[in-house]
């Protein structure tokens, strides 16, 4: 077994100055940013996914704007993979797999933004394509959901996905148990 840490989208626009602000999304950065040290302190592959806009009527991770940048909590190094995606789902039309077979990872250690979206798509087809997968709950962050003139608060959206989730697709756990068990 081989574990990768993936990094979908902490990107300055989900934060308070961004075009998207999302509920949590200091913190989750901070939760993710301990994650990152552990994969750093033990030379292990680091994977940051950076999503840019390509749809015309896109608001935010527009291209070469500050929005789209990788926060600073969990800036990239020289030596870490970046994938630049333009679909939720981090696999489509990007080298990832193809990365991830490479270098022989069985196993991925998710944190992101947002859970509702690029998190949860990218976890379903990571578990697709034969991965297993721990999920930091805490080390993510989504936003206020609408559906049918009802509001959806985001730590109801943010929790029903991960428990949706932590059925089949991965193993679910906060920061301090990730980083207590490994």
């Amino acid at each position: 077994m081989k574990t990768a840490l993936l990094i979908i989208d902490i990107q300055n626009d989900y934060f308070d100055e961004g075009t998207m602000s999302l509920v949590g999304s200091v913190g989750a950065s901070r939760n993710a940013r301990l994650v990152l040290d552990k994969f750093r302190d033990e030379s292990l592959p680091i994977v940051h996914i950076q999503h840019i806009a390509t749809r015309p009527t896109a608001t935010f991770f527009l291209p070469d704007t500050p929005g789209a940048e990788i926060h600073e909590n969990v800036r990239p190094l020289e030596d870490e993979k970046v994938i630049v995606k333009h679909y939720p789902n981090s696999f489509r039309e990007t080298e990832l797999l193809d990365y991830l077979w490479a270098n022989d990872i069985t196993d991925l250690v998710i944190c992101g933004m947002m859970t509702h979206m690029c998190v949860d798509s990218t976890t379903r087809a990571a578990k697709d394509f034969g991965f297993n997968i721990t999920l930091i709950g805490d080390a993510g962050a989504t936003r206020d959901q609408e559906i049918n003139g009802q509001i959806v608060k985001a730590d109801e959206v943010h929790n029903s996905f991960l428990a949706a989730l932590s059925y089949f697709y991965a193993t679910v756990k906060t920061t301090n148990q990730f980083l207590e068990e490994n």
